[in-house]
C-alpha cells in the first residue's frame, strides 16, 4: 500500500478513534455517577488510550499528507462556523494531553479530592475536543468534501 493510499484512510481511522474516545468518556461519566469506580477507571483509561492512538495517527497523517483545506466555495456562514469550531478545537486539544494525563495520574495514585477537582476542568474540555473533532471531520470529509479543491482555503 502506497503512502498516499494509506494517508487517504487515516482521517477515517482518526475519526473512529475519536468517536471511540468520546463513547468511553460518556461511559466513564455514567459509571462514576453510578458509583462504579472500577468501570469508570476502565472507561477513562480506554479513552486515554484511544486518544493517544488518535494523536499518533493524526501526526502520522499530517506528516505524510499535510492538512486538508476547507473549501472556499462553501457558504460564508458555514466557513465561519467551521473556522470557529476548528480554532477552539485546536487550542483546547493542545491542552487535553496534559490535563488528561495529570487527572488520570491523580486518580491512579488515589488522590481523589484533587482528581475530582481536576476532572471538573479536564472532562468538559476533553469532551468538547472529542465532539468538535467529529464535527470538523464530518464537515471536511463528508458534508463539504465534494466541493472543488481548487477553491480551497479561507
Amino acid at each position: 500500500m502506497s503512502a498516499s493510499s494509506l494517508a487517504s484512510w487515516l482521517p477515517h481511522v482518526d475519526a473512529a478513534l475519536n468517536v471511540g474516545a468520546l463513547v468511553c468518556l460518556l461511559v466513564g461519566l455514567w459509571r462514576i455517577r453510578r458509583g462504579d469506580e472500577s468501570g469508570h477507571r476502565r472507561a477513562m483509561l480506554s479513552a486515554l488510550g484511544l486518544s493517544v492512538a488518535f494523536l499518533a495517527v493524526y501526526l502520522g497523517h499530517h506528516a505524510i499528507s499535510g492538512s486538508r483545506p476547507f473549501p472556499r466555495s462553501a457558504p460564508a456562514t458555514v466557513r465561519w462556523f467551521y473556522w470557529t469550531i476548528l480554532a477552539t478545537h485546536v487550542v483546547l486539544a493542545a491542552l487535553v494531553p496534559f490535563l488528561a494525563c495529570y487527572t488520570a495520574w491523580l486518580g491512579w495514585t488515589d488522590r481523589r479530592d484533587r482528581h475530582r477537582r481536576w476532572a471538573k476542568v479536564t472532562y468538559p474540555i476533553w469532551l468538547y475536543v472529542s465532539v468538535t473533532g467529529v464535527v470538523v471531520y464530518v464537515m471536511l470529509y463528508w458534508l463539504y468534501a465534494g466541493l472543488q479543491p481548487e477553491s480551497a482555503g479561507l
